[in-house]
């Protein structure tokens, strides 16, 4: 009997360590997604502010990554705080909630993609660059391919439940995760088939638009050499942020064994997979163009501060005319 209490204490004193740890683990995600949320607001609205940049298709790309990754962030932690507390929703909701969390996580490396090709034409087609960035109807095609392709990998997901599962399941409710839409092994498998194609093409584009603009780099004159080198540099930020983006799509397969044997095990390898590819890879994008690119970073120090620094309202008026 006294060892039967012991283990009782024993096992409640885990539980109790592992709700404490979980507690400072969410709490930390809390942070980290409030201040991510909060640079990605900020970098937003100096977007929305001016409209040399609403014109500019590179900061159109780059606003539609802020747009996209702000959406994957909240969702994806409602979804942690849902798992962690084993709270059930309805299969709808969940079905609802992966499809557009798929969408969004695979819409951010096609649009960095698109910025690669649009550093391209800038470096290595100069002349044709302003009219191809301000076209509307390009811009118009470029966005629906990237949203067109981003869609794929959900929809076929989407339709390959829906082919196997019961009626009845729909209604059921349950702790929310895209595994829960692997009913069969071969849904797993295809789409990580499909993913494995979509990466391959976007290394092939990068790698391409990388050695042309090396090229381009040694043609340069010693003027153009300083802004083609820097678009060398932004396209391999890209790469890796687009390596680290692509990885995340996998992470189902990496969490998917630790889903049918430990929740708890599951839970940290989840958060650990929400840290690196997640957080860090969407931590790039203010780093590429919101602090290395100097028209941006100017209006944006401004907004920043409240204009509290002396920066000047006829500095940014200048910014728009140029």
């Amino acid at each position: 009997m006294q060892n039967s209490g012991n283990n009782n204490t024993l096992n409640i004193n885990m539980l109790s360590n592992f709700s404490r740890i979980f507690m400072q683990k969410l709490m930390v995600m809390q942070a980290l997604v409030g201040i991510f949320l909060y640079v990605n607001s900020l970098m937003i609205f100096t977007f929305l502010k001016k409209e040399v940049f609403r014109e500019d298709t590179r900061y159109i790309l780059f606003a539609q990554t802020l747009f996209v990754d702000s959406a994957i962030m909240v969702l994806t932690d409602v979804m942690l705080i849902l798992s962690i507390y084993q709270s059930r929703i309805q299969m709808i909701s969940c079905i609802f909630l992966c499809i557009v969390v798929t969408t969004l996580t695979t819409c951010t490396p096609l649009t960095l993609v698109a910025m690669c090709l649009e550093r391209y034409v800038a470096i290595c087609m100069p002349l044709r660059h302003a009219s191809i960035s301000t076209s509307s109807r390009i811009r118009f095609f470029g966005f629906f391919i990237i949203w067109s392709i981003s869609s794929i990998t959900s929809v076929f997901t989407f339709l390959a439940y829906i082919s196997v599962v019961r009626p009845g399941a729909l209604f059921s409710y349950v702790v929310c995760s895209i595994e829960v839409m692997f009913e069969k092994e071969w849904h797993s498998q295809a789409r990580a088939i499909i993913l494995l194609i979509f990466f391959l093409m976007m290394i092939v584009i990068i790698l391409f638009t990388y050695i042309k603009m090396m090229i381009a780099a040694r043609a340069a004159s010693s003027e153009k050499k300083k802004s083609t080198s820097k678009g060398l540099r932004t396209v391999l930020l890209h790469a890796v942020q687009m390596l680290l983006c692509m990885v995340q799509l996998l992470t189902p397969y990496i969490e998917l064994p630790f889903w049918k044997v430990n929740i708890m095990v599951f839970n940290n390898v989840r958060y650990s997979n929400l840290i690196m590819f997640i957080i860090v890879p969407r931590c790039l994008s203010p780093l590429i163009y919101g602090l290395r690119d100097e028209k941006f970073f100017a209006v944006l120090r401004h907004y920043a501060v409240c204009g509290l620094i002396g920066f000047s309202q006829h500095y940014i008026n200048k910014i728009e005319l140029n």
